[in-house]
């Protein structure tokens, strides 16, 4: 075997071939990264906003609650369902209306749609983990609202003291911003829910029901009840389940664009890791005729540069899943497809993203590496010393 020093020393001395190999693998393995933290980004902001011990119903059929249409006297009915299973926290639950209006950027051309959550006034007390962080909370009644922290300052009128239009001819005045533990409510607007159902005319119903058991366990009977009266025509389903389906045609496609950019950088990171390691086994045929005259098998001169080619890999794989970090401060606003409104969300490592991350520069660096590791082998130690 060659000794593992003789590597090390070829990869040093031979700085820019050797500086050029491994930053083009460091930007395949930071993109690659980078898609694959804005996928998990997506996931854990829409997953943050659910409770295990919330359960959210809407209409047999709807894909989500911009669909979905409930009366007001089956909103009471689905409560006292939940009161019976085991519900006695209160508020047992809130029916909330949603929509999405258009309103202009800031800093940019154009406008975005924007969700608007129509609430009880009780919906603060419902949601324990969103508090308001700056101004105070709407009068109940009243064309007040507050808007989710994410949101701040990206759109026209949503400044406290500021005011927008609900509807045309519908001004609403903000008067508060709210947090939620970074989760895609704070991606949107809330209003009181008779305000928002007179503006878009949906005055007796909601979108959807949400209501919060004693215990998780308690969802499927819960379900089962709801689901079992064909008159009502509802379905229920867990709060995360629900967010985790919202997420799923966003982050697929996501990972898609990422993984589509990801590989073709790669092809070209490997060819640039292989056109120099080609380079360096005909800079280094006598090196390597040496060598072969010194004993060391074809075996051994073919480990040692795919060693080389890995360690080359996982150098630039390392720098690059490292860079890659570097954008976990970094939010973006997409538009959800679930929702077809913006949700605000960031960049999210996790262990499992950085070592498959990092696996992946090593499998770049061993196929890159192979065509001239067989050519080092391949040399014929007399012809080397001769040239």
């Amino acid at each position: 075997m060659v000794p593992i020093k003789y590597n090390v020393r070829s990869l040093i001395v031979r700085k820019r071939t050797t500086l050029a190999a491994a930053v083009g693998l460091a930007l395949a393995v930071a993109v690659f990264a980078c898609a694959l933290m804005l996928a998990a980004g997506l996931e854990r902001t829409l997953g943050r906003a659910a409770s295990p011990d919330v359960a959210v119903v809407m209409r047999k059929g709807s894909d989500t609650e911009m669909t979905s249409t409930i009366d007001d006297k089956h909103v009471n009915l689905v409560l006292s369902q939940a009161a019976q299973i085991g519900a006695s926290k209160k508020p047992v639950g809130v029916g909330e209306v949603l929509v999405v209006i258009l309103l202009d950027k800031i800093g940019v051309e154009g406008v975005s749609n924007v969700t608007v959550r129509g609430v009880p006034e009780d919906a603060l007390a419902f949601r324990p983990t969103a508090k308001i962080v700056e101004g105070r909370a709407p009068n109940p009644g009243s064309d007040e609202v507050v808007v989710g922290r994410a949101i701040k300052g990206r759109f026209k009128g949503l400044t406290i003291g500021e005011s927008f239009e609900l509807k045309k001819n519908r001004p609403v005045k903000v008067v508060g911003f709210f947090s939620d533990d970074g989760s895609a409510f704070e991606s949107e607007v809330w209003a009181d829910v008779h305000v928002v159902r007179q503006a878009f005319g949906r005055t007796g119903a909601v979108s959807s029901v949400r209501v919060r058991l004693d215990s998780p366990s308690k969802f499927d009977a819960f379900k089962a009840l709801v689901e079992g009266d064909r008159q009502l025509g509802l379905v229920a389903m867990r709060e995360a389940d629900y967010f985790e389906k919202q997420s799923q045609a966003t982050g697929f496609m996501l990972k898609i664009l990422g993984g589509m950019v990801a590989f073709f950088v790669g092809i070209g990171a490997m060819i640039g890791a292989t056109i120099t390691m080609n380079a360096q086994v005909a800079g280094r045929s006598r090196e390597i005729g040496t060598l072969r005259a010194l004993g060391f098998s074809k075996g051994a001169i073919l480990f040692a540069f795919l060693l080389e080619s890995l360690v080359l890999a996982l150098v630039g794989g390392i720098v690059g899943a490292v860079a890659a970090l570097g954008m976990t401060t970094v939010k973006l606003t997409m538009l959800n497809m679930g929702s077809w409104s913006e949700v605000v969300f960031g960049f999210e490592a996790s262990p499992q993203i950085i070592v498959s991350s990092v696996v992946l520069s090593g499998i770049m660096g061993l196929l890159g590496g192979f065509l001239p590791a067989i050519r080092a082998a391949r040399v014929s130690p007399i012809e080397a010393m001769r040239g």
